[in-house]
């Protein structure tokens, strides 16, 4: 009788290890972050692995859109609007033991804002004129002018709190209050996350998480398939999306995304500095052609750098339609013939696709252009920071950032004193009607001027284990936020 209880104690105890939940996850992602800091990195790769699972903010980002409470419990704002005063969770700490307190939050927005500041997003802390711990759990931020927008700028990556203790090795061995740590990174293959034992607030259904770096989409279908790899929120072959849809073992999801997907033109390179010959380029391109060619029907149709989910939207898509007659007589009228532009291809498939596609639709119009296809880090430091380019193709897919055309040393240099004087108003304006205002006239004038090609907004395409749960549909910002993601039994 004994034998037989141990047998049954044996039984019982194997089937309960084999239909335990799962609590691992490998999830597929087309670029590798260049670092891990995402107070010092423009690429969205980085908020992909540490938004919200490693690092937070004083609010953050929910699932919708919603700017929610982090770090931050709650907050005040002052009758004049210049004054906010955040009450911090007490007890949090940092993934290395020390404690996180108002001066983390002030060395955090002091390093953010400081001249020699490398953050991608500086302009997010220009309105900060003071940051004062007033005791251990409460921060006062007090701005130049008022802005009903700063918690919303509190909650984009580029905002999350660091510490002075571990900044330094944020790039490669990011520390972090959240509820995952960092274990580790094995450059051109994966970054690895772990359950955090200690953290502050609710814990994670996950005990570990992969990052799997697959750039190449035939790749990325094959890992898919073969189980390789659990989901694959930002699916890069969105041509073979309907095999997944007819498989019971996967579930497709496609929703919407932040990024405007632009063909990006250097404003200050001879002779695009001309509107004419920015204008011509805007009306040889079809957009639909594009859609359908590069992301195989998945992309809505944009005139301006503004994602079309957003109540204040207009559609400018008429004043850039496709025309290539137009475009001939614009490149006529510039006195332009016999041009060549250098076009820049990033990894991803909508570029380097979309790339082939524009390039023979700028040939039809008496454009050539000199393809190259670059990786991730030489587009960084190329295009985006040495703007050694004519053209490129890129995903902008940081939440409502038009402001970005006031900024002269941005990497497309449109320098438009009339554009920044409207941003500025914007920045400290809170009435919602005035704000619509000038959002569709900041819309309006970056379409005019042709800056740049508007082209599409990106679809979020997915796909995922029809068991996994919490997955984001829509993408408000750059983030695999794995909070609220699990494993259905």
């Amino acid at each position: 009788m004994k034998h037989l209880l141990n047998a049954a104690a044996i039984l019982a105890l194997s089937a309960g290890t084999a239909f335990a939940q799962q609590d691992t996850l490998t999830l597929g992602m087309v670029l590798e972050p260049p670092n891990l800091d995402p107070t010092g990195g423009a690429a969205a790769a980085i908020d992909e692995v540490v938004y919200a699972n490693i690092f937070e903010g004083l609010t953050r980002f929910g699932p919708d859109g919603a700017v929610k409470p982090a770090l931050a419990e709650s907050w005040e704002v002052s009758e004049d609007g210049t004054v906010y005063t955040f009450h911090l969770h007490d007890g949090v700490k940092f993934h290395d033991g020390t404690d996180m307190t108002a001066e983390d939050v002030v060395f955090t927005l002091d390093r953010a804002r400081a001249e020699d500041s490398t953050n991608a997003q500086k302009a997010l802390f220009a309105g900060i004129d003071s940051v004062e711990a007033v005791d251990a759990t409460t921060v006062k931020v007090t701005l130049a002018a008022p802005n009903g927008n700063f918690p919303f700028n509190m909650a984009w990556g580029d905002a999350v709190i660091v510490a002075p203790e571990s900044i330094d090795n944020a790039a490669t061995a990011p520390v972090g209050t959240g509820p995952f740590t960092f274990t580790e990174w094995v450059q051109g293959d994966h970054v690895t996350i772990t359950r955090n034992p200690d953290y502050w607030g609710e814990a994670p259904a996950l005990a570990s998480a992969t990052f799997k770096f697959i750039s190449d989409p035939n790749a990325a279908f094959a890992a898919m398939m073969a189980g390789d790899v659990d989901a694959f929120p930002n699916f890069p072959a969105p041509e073979t999306l309907s095999q997944f849809e007819g498989d019971p073992r996967f579930r497709v999801i496609v929703g919407s995304t932040e990024g405007e997907t632009i063909l990006a033109m250097n404003n200050k390179q001879p002779p695009l500095d001309n509107v004419l010959v920015r204008e011509a380029i805007a009306h040889a391109i079809n957009r639909q052609e594009l859609i359908d060619g590069a992301m195989f029907g998945f992309g809505t149709p944009i005139g301006t750098h503004f994602a079309p989910h957003n109540p204040d939207y207009v559609d400018l898509t008429g004043m850039s339609d496709y025309d290539p007659e137009k475009s001939r007589a614009l490149l006529a009228e510039a006195g332009v013939e016999d041009l060549t532009l250098r076009l820049m291809l990033p990894p991803p498939s909508y570029a380097r696709r979309g790339g082939e596609i524009i390039a023979a639709q700028l040939r039809e119009v008496g454009i050539e252009t000199e393809i190259t296809n670059m990786e991730w880090a030489q587009w960084l430091e190329q295009v985006f920071g040495g703007k050694d380019f004519d053209l490129t193709i890129v995903s902008h897919t940081e939440p409502a950032d038009i402001n970005i055309y006031a900024r002269p040393d941005y990497y497309f240099q449109y320098d438009n004193p009339d554009f920044q004087a409207l941003i500025e108003e914007l920045s400290v304006t809170s009435d919602p009607a005035r704000r619509a205002e000038l959002n569709k006239e900041a819309q309006e004038t970056i379409a005019a001027d042709y800056v740049n090609g508007y082209l599409f907004q990106l679809a979020k395409t997915g796909v995922a284990n029809a068991k996994i749960m919490g997955l984001w549909e829509n993408a408000p910002t750059q983030a695999n936020d794995l909070t609220g993601v699990y494993w259905a039994e």
